[in-house]
C-alpha cells in the first residue's frame, strides 16, 4: 500500500505492525496464620514502641541465619504488610534500598520499621547496620516514607536505633 506524506509517497505495509509491551501487576498474598495464641499480633494494633516490635518478633532469634524484615506500617503505626526482605548468612544480609522499597511502594506504606536479628546473640549494630540504615532513612525521605525505627533482635536483648541516637 502506497500513502503520500509530507515527504513524498511511501510503502506502507497493509499488516499494522504490533507492538509488546510488559505491565506491572500488584499481585498480593493474604497468609491466614490460625494459632491458639489469640494475643500475638492483634489486627489493629499500633506500634508505638520498640519493646513492641521486640516482643513481637523474638522468634526471629530461633533462626540459624541471619533475617532482615520491613514492616509496612499505615498512617496509624499499624501493620498493614510484612516482607522478609533478605536471608543472608551467619553473621549479614545483603540489603539495599530497592527491595525495601519496591514493596513498601506497592502496599502504600506510610513509614516503616526495621527489624533483623543478630544469631550470636549481640544486638550492637555493625559499621554495615548503621550504613545501610541511614542509607534507607535517605531514601525514605526522597519517597515519603519515613523509616520509624530499625531494630536489632538479640538474646534476651534488643537495640532500637531511635532509643540510641542513631537514627
Amino acid at each position: 500500500m502506497t500513502i503520500t506524506t509530507l515527504f513524498g509517497e511511501e510503502t506502507v505495509p497493509s499488516k499494522p505492525r504490533t507492538i509488546k509491551l510488559r505491565t506491572i501487576k500488584a499481585v498480593y498474598e493474604t497468609m491466614t496464620v490460625k494459632e491458639d495464641i489469640t494475643n500475638y499480633l492483634k489486627t489493629g494494633t499500633r506500634f508505638t514502641a520498640p519493646q513492641q516490635v521486640y516482643d513481637t518478633f523474638t522468634f526471629l532469634m530461633k533462626e540459624t541465619k541471619e533475617m532482615f524484615l520491613t514492616l509496612h506500617l499505615d498512617g496509624k503505626n499499624r501493620i498493614i504488610c510484612m516482607d522478609l526482605v533478605s536471608i543472608g548468612s551467619l553473621n549479614q544480609s545483603i540489603v539495599h534500598p530497592r527491595h525495601v522499597f519496591q514493596t513498601a511502594l506497592i502496599s502504600n506504606a506510610a513509614a516503616i520499621i526495621c527489624v533483623h536479628q543478630h544469631p550470636s546473640g549481640d544486638p550492637s549494630p555493625s559499621s554495615e547496620d548503621i550504613s545501610i540504615t541511614r542509607r534507607l532513612k535517605e531514601a525514605g525521605e526522597i519517597m515519603g516514607i519515613k523509616i520509624l525505627d530499625h531494630i536489632i533482635i538479640g538474646d534476651g536483648q534488643y537495640l532500637s536505633f531511635v532509643e540510641r541516637g542513631l537514627l
